[in-house]
């Protein structure tokens, strides 16, 4: 089998997880196989956690994780588990606005292969947003950092009790370098001392 065969073969089978042969038609079940349907706002709203209410996310917990015990979690998990749930009601909902000929039954097996074959995408699509969502705050905090340190000291400059002390600050410090700087030279321009050893052994 050649590298072409090999790619086409990875790329079927990909597909076939992330899709759903219903009435002889093609649904996928990634959502983002849709990109080229979105416009900008959905595209958003697909991508970001937190479009979603809490309470909505809330009620659909055990429809997608079953198997878990939500109050034994810890909360950056449950925050997780509700972002991938959030992921889950998202894509079902592009799924029926893409292929609105689909009945319950039909939007039903959607949901059930989507939950045995993207849970875990999910969970780690929405790992990646929140470390992404980390970093841009971060970043954010410390260009806000930044500027309030710029702005401080500017403010703090412009003051009139600044100039009046930075007046004679600046001449203590060229004063002091102009002593040093003297007191070098003056050194320098000296002659030599001689030592006891030294001029004992001078004829």
């Amino acid at each position: 089998m050649n590298a072409f065969q090999q790619q086409d073969l990875n790329l079927q089978r990909r597909l076939q997880k992330d899709s759903i042969q219903l009435a002889g038609k093609t649904v996928y079940i990634n959502p983002f196989l849709y990109w080229r349907r979105f416009d900008a706002n959905t595209d958003r709203w697909l991508r970001e956690p937190g479009q979603l209410g809490e309470e909505q996310i809330a009620l659909n917990r055990s429809r997608f994780y079953p198997e878990l015990d939500w109050a034994f979690l810890e909360p950056e998990e449950k925050s997780l588990k509700d972002a991938a749930v959030e992921m889950f009601l998202k894509s079902l909902e592009l799924i029926g606005t893409f292929h609105p000929d689909l009945t319950s039954g039909q939007l039903l097996e959607v949901e059930r292969k989507m939950a045995v074959t993207k849970k875990r995408a999910f969970e780690r699509w929405v790992e990646k947003s929140f470390r992404r969502r980390f970093q841009d705050e971060s970043k954010e905090r410390r260009r806000f950092a930044r500027e309030r340190f710029v702005r401080s000291w500017s403010e703090w400059l412009r003051l009139e009790t600044t100039h009046q002390f930075l007046g004679p600050f600046f001449a203590v410090v060229v004063l002091s370098g102009f002593v040093g700087w003297s007191m070098g030279a003056s050194s320098v321009s000296c002659p030599a001392f001689l030592t006891p050893m030294e001029q004992t052994g001078m004829p």
